[in-house]
C-alpha cells in the first residue's frame, strides 16, 4: 500500500488534509508525522486517541447538558452513560455511512427528516410519552436498543 496522490483524493477530507499537509511541508520543510515520537505510526494512534477522547468527552458533555435541562443533572447522565451497546453500534454505523459519501450523507438525512416526520405526524402526547420512555428505561439501563 503506497501514499495516495493528491489527484486521488476523492472524499472532502481528502482533499482538506492534502491541503493542510501540503503547507506544513512547505513551511516546515519536513516530511515527519509531527508528535513526540519519531516514530509516525506512534504519532498518529497518539492524535487519533487524543482526538477521539476530545470528541468523546463534548458529546457526551452536550447530550447531559440537553438533557439535564428537563430531567436533572443526574438523570441526564445515567442515560447517556447507560447506552446499550447496539445503540452505540447503531450510531456509529450510520455515522460512519454518513461521513463516508454525499449519498450517504443524504441517505441518513432524509432518513432522520423521515423520523421526524412521522414524530410529528403522531399526537404530541404520545410521542412525548414514547421518548420518555425510552429515554427512562436507558436511565434505568433497562434497555436492548
Amino acid at each position: 500500500m503506497g501514499l495516495a496522490k493528491e489527484e486521488d483524493a476523492n472524499h472532502l477530507t481528502d482533499k482538506v488534509s492534502d491541503a493542510i499537509a501540503r503547507v506544513e511541508r512547505e513551511a516546515t520543510n519536513e516530511k515527519t508525522v509531527p508528535g513526540p515520537s519519531p516514530n509516525p505510526a506512534t504519532n498518529l494512534l497518539i492524535h487519533e486517541i487524543v482526538l477521539r477522547s476530545a470528541g468523546r468527552l463534548t458529546r457526551h458533555t452536550l447530550e447531559k447538558a440537553l438533557l439535564g435541562r428537563k430531567y436533572g443533572s443526574q438523570f441526564a447522565k445515567d442515560a447517556v452513560e447507560n447506552r446499550s451497546i447496539v445503540h452505540t453500534l447503531a450510531a456509529y454505523g450510520v455515522t460512519k455511512y454518513a461521513t463516508k459519501s454525499i449519498p450517504g450523507a443524504l441517505i441518513v438525512g432524509l432518513g432522520l427528516v423521515g423520523k421526524t416526520l412521522f414524530d410529528r405526524s403522531q399526537s404530541r402526547r404520545k410521542a412525548r410519552r414514547k421518548g420518555e420512555k425510552t429515554i427512562r428505561g436507558q436511565a434505568d439501563g433497562d434497555t436492548l436498543a
